[in-house]
């Protein structure tokens, strides 16, 4: 069993500055063997912002899964937003917008999303669904495969359809034929986790899609601070949430489902 923590939308420029610190502790005591970070480390895409964020992952353990989000591109500096959009991302957070780490029970993907033309939309080219394809369906067929975005492939269904990457049906297609588990995704500030069968219909495959809700932003949209952690094995899944609470100023979980996969179709077990 892989132990997985989700970071998503720090947000650094709007940070609660007091969940930094608890929020390091939490992790660390939890082990993770891999963390992630589904993108929007940035409000702005400053310098400033980018070097506050490099020195909090620097607290975080590693290895590390990092995507970029549309925050992390500039928005009103247009000369670096469609010049050299990601410079100061790759600056500061890495050099590498295809992340990916392989053990012997796990197979982790990040993927860009973010787009200079655009100021909130994801997208998913041609390219990169091959190359989503290409790798998974490399690895051994015991690993579980999983695929971090900053947008998400799906969402329930009371939110804005428009937040959904661009070709998301014809990604979930070749996720389908090289087995792809588990999507990981943020953007929405907001913690949710079920399988794509209701909005994708294909037969014998559902993926299972889980959301993080913003870690340390202080625009939470009406929802508490929270990431996720995920307990893998081969067919089974645990997505326990941690949220903020403010009495006792720590991050304590608050919300654990349990999904399994039978027959290549990820559903939660009730």
């Amino acid at each position: 069993m892989r132990t997985i923590i989700h970071l998503s939308d720090l947000h650094f420029g709007r940070v609660n500055q007091a969940l930094l610190a608890p929020l390091q502790q939490c992790v660390a005591a939890l082990q993770p063997d891999v963390l992630v970070v589904s993108g929007d480390l940035t409000q702005r895409a400053k310098t400033v912002e980018f070097q506050a964020a490099r020195a909090f992952l620097d607290t975080l353990p590693g290895p590390q899964i990092v995507v970029p989000g549309n925050h992390d591109i500039p928005l009103y500096n247009l000369a670096r937003r469609f010049i050299t959009p990601l410079r100061q991302y790759m600056r500061y957070v890495t050099l590498d917008l295809t992340p990916e780490y392989v053990d012997d029970e796990i197979a982790v993907l990040g993927i860009n999303t973010a787009r200079s033309l655009t100021f909130k939309d994801g997208h998913i080219n041609r390219q990169q669904i091959a190359q989503i394809h290409q790798r998974m369906s490399a690895v051994d067929a015991h690993l579980t495969r999983i695929v971090v975005t900053h947008h998400p492939f799906d969402m329930p269904q009371d939110y804005d359809q428009a937040d959904l990457v661009n070709r998301a049906p014809q990604a979930m297609q070749a996720f389908a034929d090289c087995g792809v588990d588990l999507l990981l995704a943020g953007h929405l500030h907001v913690s949710h986790a079920h399988n794509t069968a209701q909005r994708y219909e294909i037969s014998g495959y559902a993926a299972l899609m889980v959301q993080a809700g913003t870690a340390t932003s202080t625009r939470g949209r009406g929802a508490s601070n929270s990431f996720n952690v995920l307990r893998v094995a081969h067919d089974a899944v645990q997505v326990e949430r941690y949220c903020w609470d403010e009495a006792r100023q720590s991050f304590l979980p608050t919300q654990r489902e349990q999904f399994q996969r039978r027959a290549g179709v990820w559903s939660e077990q009730l």
